[in-house]
């Protein structure tokens, strides 16, 4: 045997001991990496598609041409350049798809930059969900851990969506209220079945298969379906994504919720324009198909959120679980969101010197949590072009109390006074609290929350701070308006706790003049937000920035009604007391003809009915005995008809105003 035979022979053998010497030690060395954070994720990227790995095959040059690339971006940027920026912005990310900061700049670029430099609110919309998009659904995919960059999509949504900064502000909330609501349909009032509604997305089956073997009829549904759909003249593929989820959505509030549907009369008119409504009115009503109908909208939804939203359906349970009733329709609970996954994501990968963006990501969970208890709840008609109501929702203000003390031990030596930004926080939201329990009649509430900030930082001897020992009702009365010159959008949370104290106490304890006092104040307030020069501010697309966040009395009157007789902290009987005593009351504090009840009986009647087909008063007498439609119904849809078609009238006369600004160059 010579020597190149033995070489050969040997070779073989010294390849599997290296190869399993490798394999024992790539354990302990991804222990190492892990710890001392080496690697960029936790976790790998499935599916990346093919310019990954073409920009990672080409090594050390990619870095060379990352670093000119961005060189140049930022140049571009300073000149405002900023259309011009998304060819390379796009390259960087193709070629780097692990360089976070590029996502985070390009996706600003376009909700901020680009958007604001479009000529209509539909343009401008288009590019805010754009960055969003390119963010959420793109750049944490490939970069789970990075904090700064959950932080930056969760600034977004809680500034530009839900901030009144944006001339389209307004639009935003609309339109992406309209998106959720497709997207998850109305969730429960009460706060256990919100916790249901969502736990049921997040279990639900994986792949049609596993729904099937769950649901037997799922598979025979979505034939059925698939076979109407991809039978109609436009011959598309049927597909279960959000477009059916939206379509569905919209047939639930046309046949079921809408009030503005009845009054304007466009069933017809949107069955004929969209037929996929024809095969709903068949399927969705089948009772054999009930369970599988069931199975198969939360396997879609629990699909959609994982495939083209990358959100986390079981999340969303946790966080609804251990926070509160979040509303996916508001802004500020998908900050929420993506604030709170970033601080758990990046738990461990922020080094000391970048603390700040943990200080900064922590406060956004505060201040989105303080904004649903300020206006959380959402009142909206899918069918209707007006702003979704948003209304206090006290709830949050226990789970702020509760979470700010590990907040402010997390942060009490971060340079840069980081523990003082928690207490200045604590400060003005418990302040801020103090006037919306007193507004809403718990007097009680709001004293122990005064003696709590004066324990907390009130102090004693000559130096003490006096602001938390006045009275209960001089606290109120000077920090209301003196908090509305600097803050005016919180004027409506204000109005609506007020008008609900009203009601409540005014009905329930036959004392009118507590709801002639609500009303005053009511309109106290309506008066100085409308008096106000920033009030009469018109946008470049014809809307009032300022004035759509508030609303006529009437109107603010019946939107808190309706709030309350649907409010399921109120029990049934309670609720049922409310509505036989209403127009008595109501006409005794105002000294006209009661007129509430009337107006909003079409649209308090479904989720009224479904509420009170839950309760035990339900087994006693029908809803109709305990809810009687109230009288002057006719007349009020009248009214209601005609207020829609002065809006809508408002709404096309800026919609002209806009195009004939363009097309004479003045946009």
């Amino acid at each position: 045997m010579n020597r190149d035979t033995i070489v050969q022979l040997i070779a073989p053998v010294v390849m599997v001991i290296a190869l399993a010497g490798s394999g024992l030690m790539l354990p302990g060395l991804l222990r190492q990496s892990e710890a001392s954070v080496l690697r960029y994720t936790n976790t790998t990227v499935e599916g990346a598609p093919p310019w990954v790995a073409i920009g990672t095959a080409i090594g050390a040059v990619r870095g060379l041409i990352v670093n000119i690339l961005w060189v140049k971006v930022n140049a571009m940027k300073e000149k405002g350049l900023y259309y011009e920026v998304m060819a390379d912005a796009d390259l960087i990310t193709k070629l780097q798809p692990r360089f976070a900061a590029v996502w985070g700049f390009h996706g600003h670029n376009m909700a901020y930059n680009i958007s604001v430099a479009t000529s209509t609110q539909e343009e401008r919309w288009e590019w805010v969900n754009a960055g969003i998009r390119l963010v959420r659904d793109k750049g944490l995919r490939y970069n789970p851990n990075d904090m700064s960059l959950h932080r930056e999509l969760a600034f977004w949504f809680g500034h530009k969506i839900e901030g009144v900064a944006d001339d389209a502000h307004i639009f935003y909330k609309r339109m992406f209220c309209r998106e959720w609501h497709g997207l998850l349909g109305e969730p429960p009032e009460e706060y256990q079945e919100r916790i249901a509604w969502m736990r049921k997305v997040a279990d639900a089956p994986e792949t049609l298969n596993a729904a099937e073997q769950r649901t037997p009829g799922v598979n025979a549904l979505v034939a059925r379906l698939r076979q109407a759909l991809e039978s109609d003249e436009t011959r598309k593929k049927f597909e279960l994504n959000s477009v059916f989820l939206f379509t569905y959505s919209h047939w639930m509030a046309l046949t079921q919720l809408s009030e503005a549907a009845k009054i304007l009369g466009v069933e017809q008119q949107t069955r004929a324009e969209i037929p996929q409504f024809v095969l709903f009115d068949e399927i969705a009503r089948d009772p054999a198909a009930a369970d599988a109908w069931d199975t198969l909208l939360a396997h879609v939804r629990k699909r959609v959120l994982k495939d083209e939203y990358n959100m986390d359906p079981a999340l969303m349970t946790r966080y609804t679980e251990e926070l509160g009733p979040i509303d996916w329709r508001h802004g500020q609970a998908h900050a929420l969101y993506w604030a709170r996954k970033g601080s758990e994501m990046g738990a461990g990968r922020v080094r000391e010197y970048d603390i700040n963006i943990v200080l900064n990501n922590d406060s956004a969970q505060m201040h989105a949590m303080q904004d649903l208890a300020r206006y959380g709840r959402i009142s909206y008609d899918p069918f209707s072009d007006e702003l979704p109501g948003r209304f206090p929702d006290p709830r949050w203000i226990d789970t702020i109390d509760r979470l700010f003390e590990p907040m402010y031990l997390k942060h009490i030596n971060v340079p840069g006074a980081g523990g003082e930004r928690f207490i200045t926080f604590l400060q003005n939201f418990m302040s801020s609290a103090v006037r919306e329990w007193y507004r809403a009649g718990e007097t009680e509430r709001a004293e122990a929350i005064m003696a709590r900030l004066d324990k907390l930082f009130g102090g004693t001897g000559p130096t003490a701070n006096r602001r938390w020992t006045q009275p209960l009702d001089v606290f109120v009365r000077t920090e209301t308006f003196d908090e509305y010159q600097s803050q005016p959008h919180l004027a409506p949370s204000d109005i609506a706790a007020s008008l609900r104290y009203g009601f409540k106490v005014g009905i329930l304890s036959g004392r009118p003049e507590v709801l002639r006092d609500a009303l005053k104040f009511v309109k106290e307030v309506t008066d100085w937000y409308k008096g106000n020069d920033w009030y009469d501010y018109i946008n470049r697309f014809g809307e009032a920035r300022m004035a759509d966040l508030i609303g006529s009395v009437e109107d603010s009157t019946e939107m808190a009604y309706l709030q309350m007789i649907t409010d399921p902290g109120i029990n049934m009987t309670d609720r049922r007391t409310l509505w036989a005593n209403t127009d008595k009351i109501e006409g005794e504090a105002t000294g006209r003809a009661p007129a509430v009840r009337a107006m909003v009986y079409d649209r308090v009647r479904p989720a009224l009915m479904r509420q009170f087909q839950r309760s035990e008063l339900s087994a006693q007498i029908t809803f109709e005995q305990a809810f009687p439609a109230p009288p002057g119904i006719e007349n009020a849809r009248q009214v209601l008809l005609q207020r829609q078609q002065e809006r809508q009238q408002a709404i096309d006369q800026a919609r002209e105003r806009d195009t004939q600004a363009r097309r004479g160059g003045g946009l």
